[in-house]
Order: C-alpha cells, then sequence, then structure tokens
C-alpha cells in the first residue's frame, strides 16, 4: 500500500479508511433495517411492487456487468467505462429499493420445501455473505482508475468482477425463487 502523497492530494491509506468506514456503515444500516427494527407500514405505503424492479436491477446489474467485461476485452475503454458506471449506478439503485422495501414490508419468508428449500437458503447464504464485499470492491477499483494504477484495477477485478456477477445474478434467483415459493 503506497502512503506517499499523489498530485490529487489522497493518499491510499486516506482513500482506504474512508472506504472501510463507508462500508462499515452501509453494511451496520443494513443489519439494522433487516435484523434491528421491526417493520411496519408507513403511512399505508404499499411498495409490493419493489420486489420485481429489485431483480429486474439486478438483472441489468448484470448485463451490464458482462457487457462492461466484453467490451475491456474488445479494448473499448470509454464503452468499458460507461458500462461499469451504469452497473454500479444499478447495483446502488438496487440497493436502495431494497433497503426501502424493508424498511416498510419486512423480510419475505421461503414456503418451499425438501431438496428447494436447502437450495435457496444455499443460493441465498452465498449471495449475502458474497455481497458484502461489493460495495469495498467497486468503489476500490473505481479508485484505482482513478489513480490510473491499472494493473492493480485488473488483478482486484479477476476476482471482484466474478463476486458482483454472481451477486447480480442470484439476486435475480432469489426473486423467483421467493415467488414461485408462495
Amino acid at each position: 500500500m503506497q502512503a506517499s502523497i499523489s498530485r490529487d492530494g489522497i493518499t491510499d491509506r486516506t482513500f482506504f479508511l474512508f472506504n472501510a468506514v463507508v462500508s462499515a456503515l452501509a453494511l451496520a444500516f443494513i443489519a439494522w433495517i433487516l435484523l434491528g427494527r421491526a417493520a411496519g407500514p408507513a403511512g399505508g405505503v404499499d411498495l409490493s411492487f419493489l420486489p420485481a424492479v429489485n431483480a429486474s436491477l439486478n438483472g441489468l446489474a448484470a448485463v451490464l456487468l458482462a457487457s462492461g467485461w466484453v467490451a475491456i476485452r474488445n479494448r473499448n475503454v470509454r464503452l468499458h467505462r460507461y458500462l461499469m458506471v451504469a452497473a454500479f449506478a444499478a447495483s446502488a439503485l438496487f440497493l436502495v429499493c431494497y433497503l426501502t422495501y424493508h424498511f416498510v414490508h419486512g423480510d419475505t419468508r421461503y414456503q418451499g420445501e425438501g431438496l428447494l428449500r436447502t437450495i435457496y437458503f444455499t443460493i441465498l447464504i452465498s449471495h449475502v455473505v458474497l455481497s458484502i464485499g461489493v460495495v469495498p470492491a467497486a468503489l476500490t477499483s473505481f479508485y484505482f482508475v482513478w489513480k490510473r494504477q491499472w494493473e492493480r484495477h485488473r488483478r482486484l477485478n479477476r476476482v471482484a468482477l466474478p463476486i458482483w456477477l454472481y451477486v447480480s445474478v442470484t439476486g435475480v434467483v432469489i426473486y423467483f425463487m421467493l415467488r414461485t415459493s408462495t
């Protein structure tokens, strides 16, 4: 990790501290909404349409991520940049909608039984665990681009891209498994 100040005045240490604080606060907020408070109606607001919106945003993020990967493989850096920023925006909007839905409606219980229940929870657990790293990895990836540290950007994204793609795709799978279990 470099500690020297660059032309923009930001050190890696400063960024990684910022990233850790933002990621920890986001995770704490998500945990509070999902585990620490009782959901309840917010003035009679019905947001039952949001799970479908969330699945659509996850699907869109997956398509954008895959397209961004194809663009960079074809050396189309400009298109890659636009697609990756769009994927981040789709994932960020997903997170806002997801938290809004759960703030108002709480959890949706899986009703399936037997092998499907085991498959559902296996996918859900891996989805949740891996999703924890997406925000800090995406922010770090953008930071490496901003600093023009291309090799660090490439190394990180050899791991981060498949995880982010997996989280996006399994988000859609979880939605359909929940919808078909009721």
